[in-house]
């Protein structure tokens, strides 16, 4: 199995006749995802090499049967994209926006919440989800991945989800879904509802974490695994040698005085019962060791 996402996902992408949405959108179709329909207002009727055009996701959804939106729109656009696919019935949203106001990602989450529960945000300002030989969407290379599990992976860092899924890959270490959840201070999806899922998964036997300093999510999944978690976790945590009070590439990436603190991280997922590795290749090499005590 996988989380989120599988072989019969048919996804719609809203921005597909924009550079970066066709380019994307053709390959994760290319990769095998059931990319179904596209979405740009004003254009609705035409194609993109075969794949139709609509004016609003409501009516995509409604000719195609989607059940997933992968965004790609400019920052301005993506909180009326993120709603207009909400309220048009679409389950799963991936939006790759990044630079989106934080009063408008908090905006959007307290509607998602509130209207639409049953609603799954993954980002923004993330590579997106792929569970290896059955769907991608978003832009991680699948080339890089490895079908077949058994291992999960949740991470923060778009660069170190990537180096992750490659350095698994390439130690013979398969995939079952990788989530990448986006730096920002709003993610739509936590590690919590990742972790949980991978809990539940019986193809998956063991996640690898990857955090970074700010905000308190690594400390709230570090209390999670302690109660939840049966299966074996490898964590990694960026910006160790980052000063307080300097933002650090994502925005939700700050220390402000003791608060998010890549120690007080690393110190929460030991106490939990979580490998934590030094770096990220260290993080790939206990992770090759504790797939091996599992056969």
């Amino acid at each position: 199995m996988s989380i989120f996402v599988d072989e019969h996902t048919r996804v719609i992408v809203q921005g597909l006749t924009g550079r970066q949405g066709m380019f994307h959108g053709l390959r994760n179709r290319a990769y095998g995802t059931q990319v179904v329909a596209g979405v740009t207002p004003g254009k609705g009727g035409t194609d993109v090499e075969g794949i139709p055009v609509f004016d609003t996701v409501k009516e995509a959804a409604a000719a195609t049967n989607a059940n997933a939106s992968f965004i790609v729109v400019p920052p301005r656009f993506a909180p009326e994209a993120i709603l207009e696919a909400a309220a048009a019935g679409i389950p799963l949203i991936v939006c790759i926006t990044e630079f989106i106001p934080a009063k408008d990602e908090a905006m959007v989450a307290a509607v998602l919440r509130r209207d639409y529960p049953g609603t799954r945000l993954i980002g923004p300002n993330c590579p997106g989800i792929i569970s290896p030989g059955r769907c991608n969407i978003g832009i991680t290379a699948g080339e890089i991945a490895r079908p077949g599990g058994p291992v999960g992976i949740v991470s923060r860092s778009g660069t170190l989800t990537y180096q992750a899924l490659y350095e698994l890959s390439q130690q013979g270490v398969g995939q079952t879904t990788c989530v990448g959840i986006g730096g920002d201070p709003v993610p739509g999806t936590t590690f919590i509802d990742c972790l949980a899922a991978f809990e539940a998964d019986p193809e998956t036997r063991a996640v690898l974490m990857i955090g970074e300093i700010g905000g308190q999510d690594e400390e709230l999944a570090a209390a999670f695994i302690a109660e939840h978690m049966t299966k074996p976790v490898v964590a990694y945590i960026a910006g160790v040698t980052a000063p307080p009070g300097r933002r650090m590439g994502h925005a939700g990436a700050i220390v402000s005085g003791s608060s998010g603190t890549a120690q007080a991280k690393i110190e929460a997922l030991r106490a939990a019962g979580a490998i934590v590795a030094q770096n990220p290749t260290e993080a790939g090499e206990r992770m090759v060791e504790v797939v091996s005590r599992l056969a």
